[in-house]
């Protein structure tokens, strides 16, 4: 939000700008806004306290190993660290072994096509991320796509797939490959992920789930939405996730049998051609897993888990009683709130900012034209107090750009 007072183009905007409490003069021509942020995935508030949770570790790891290890990951990419992150994600999702790469699109991106290639067919959630499209696609393997959360439209491209078979030939396919989300971004909605599993084993499909936003943010002790969902880690063949969300880190995972993992330290561009984590990041992620596992010796990962969700729930029932249209399901810390009208996209991230809220808005091509909406991000470091004054903005905000659409068409 940096900016010269120049750049704008009326006295009265000037004067729109700097007055008020969010106004801040950075330097002699250089001013910004201070605003609540409302919009990136801080879960757990590791990017507010890292000072008290994570600082000690972190830096101290710069001690023995540099920023970067400048290979990838099977020439000379991997540390100490990297091992501790893999065999610390095995042990929280009960698999036996897991993989760490240094982006998380890319390790959808990348590993998708290690694991499916022509002759085999990938099913796919219709609001999967662009990611696991990319991936998909660069795959070679066939595609289908099941409608958004429905195990009976899955149920049916499966019974279809066996019966039918590969197109022209109809012969078997070598494997299918069910892809689907943990919380899907867009949306703030979890996956069936029960009746996903019971549909892909009564056809002897594999399972692939992204938790990139849900694990460390859903379930009793973070483990994510098969935990939440009382799934057992074991019917799920391959799980993904990213530190850059619950963790305050960077990079992905992906955590499956030592026979699938050992394939794909092997085949995976991910591993074989990209820059490995930072061993630094490497530390973060492994303080922030101890923190949210009990294992420093505090319950500060415990007080952060009941934090998300009691303030997650409270802005998701705070933002219904205003009458706005909010997509998701409850415990869920995205809550998309839908603004339709792609004019009010800008209006709206515009007048957030003028009450010192930084606000996600979205609009065409990530979602249809017509279903431009605002995504708000929940965090444990948020306090109430804080979330009170962003919901009385919000409110008087929906009034100046009619959008209480739950309680009549016109909103």
């Amino acid at each position: 939000l940096l900016g010269n007072l120049g750049d704008l183009q009326t006295d009265q905007q000037k004067i729109e700008y700097t007055t008020g409490p969010h106004f801040i003069q950075v330097s002699e021509n250089r001013v910004a806004r201070s605003c609540l942020n409302l919009g990136s995935y801080n879960y757990l508030g590791f990017a507010d306290d890292w000072d008290l949770t994570c600082r000690r570790d972190v830096m101290a790891s710069l001690d023995d190993l540099p920023v970067s290890a400048a290979s990838n990951r099977t020439t000379f990419g991997t540390t100490k660290l990297h091992r501790q992150v893999e065999e610390l994600v095995a042990r929280f999702l009960e698999k036996e072994d897991s993989m760490a790469l240094n982006m998380g699109f890319n390790t959808n991106a990348t590993t998708i096509p290690a694991l499916v290639t022509s002759g085999d067919l990938v099913i796919s959630d219709q609001l999967n991320h662009t990611s696991i499209v990319n991936g998909a696609r660069a795959s070679g393997a066939a595609i289908r796509i099941f409608r958004h959360n429905d195990t009976e439209h899955l149920d049916q491209i499966l019974r279809e797939a066996i019966i039918m078979g590969r197109p022209r030939t109809r012969r078997p396919w070598n494997k299918i490959l069910v892809i689907v989300e943990g919380i899907y971004s867009m949306e703030g909605e979890y996956c069936d992920l029960r009746n996903v599993v019971q549909v892909a084993k009564k056809y002897g499909a594999y399972v692939y789930l992204d938790e990139a936003h849900s694990i460390g943010a859903m379930g009793a002790t973070g483990r994510g939405c098969a935990e939440y969902c009382g799934v057992n880690t074991s019917d799920i063949d391959i799980m993904m996730g990213t530190f850059t969300k619950s963790f305050g880190g960077m990079g992905g995972y992906i955590a499956g049998s030592k026979e699938v993992i050992s394939m794909l330290r092997k085949k995976c561009a991910g591993s074989t051609t990209h820059n490995s984590l930072s061993p630094v990041v490497c530390q973060q992620i492994i303080s922030s897993f101890k923190v949210i596992m009990g294992e420093d010796g505090t319950d500060i990962g415990k007080n952060k888990l009941r934090a998300l969700r009691d303030n997650s729930n409270y802005v998701r029932m705070r933002l219904n009683d205003m009458g706005l249209h909010v997509l998701g399901h409850f415990d869920s810390p995205i809550m998309p709130v839908m603004l339709y009208n792609p004019t009010k996209i800008a209006a709206f991230s515009r007048e957030c900012l003028k009450r010192g809220l930084a606000v996600v808005v979205v609009g065409f091509p990530a979602v249809p034209i017509l279903m431009s909406r605002a995504r708000f991000c929940i965090s444990a470091g948020h306090t109430r107090d804080e979330l009170e004054r962003a919901l009385n903005e919000i409110d008087e905000i929906a009034d100046v750009l009619k959008l209480r659409y739950a309680r009549s068409t016109f909103g």
